[in-house]
């Protein structure tokens, strides 16, 4: 955690991975489970979030044609969201994966996520595991 003075709420860090901002752009049901988490925080991910989220839309679109125009709209907030976008160490992130048997993507919010000594923001029950299993909360 950081304190901007000593009079000034304190703000802490949080990494959050594409299922958490997929389902606040989206206003999916699990969306109610994401924003209370995000509400005050200083919010980090990998570069790789706008393809990620990019994606999500994508196969939206592809799911219901109908709705292009509105989740294209959505998926423009995406700028408006005060995420500060990091540059993860590839090569620990790989090892990192292979340790946890994750995506490669995956394991790059996981890296985030233990360099800013952050809470990881996800909707992914597997990713969620791997990060409880790191701390050590099983």
């Amino acid at each position: 955690m950081t304190r901007r003075s000593s009079s000034a709420k304190t703000v802490t860090d949080k990494v959050v991975d594409a299922s958490a901002i997929v389902a606040v752009l989206f206003n999916e049901l699990t969306r109610e489970e994401v924003v209370p988490r995000l509400r005050g925080a200083s919010l980090h991910a990998p570069s790789l979030l706008g393809f990620e989220v990019a994606n999500a839309c994508l196969k939206k679109m592809r799911a219901v044609p109908t709705e292009g125009q509105a989740l294209l709209r959505a998926f423009s907030l995406l700028n408006e969201l005060a995420i500060e976008l990091e540059t993860v160490e590839l090569d620990e992130a790989i090892v990192l994966a292979e340790q946890t048997r994750l995506s490669l993507y995956d394991a790059s919010y996981l890296w985030l996520a233990g360099t800013l000594g952050a809470e990881l923001v996800t909707l992914d029950d597997k990713l969620a595991r791997a990060e409880r299993g790191l701390r050590g909360d099983r």
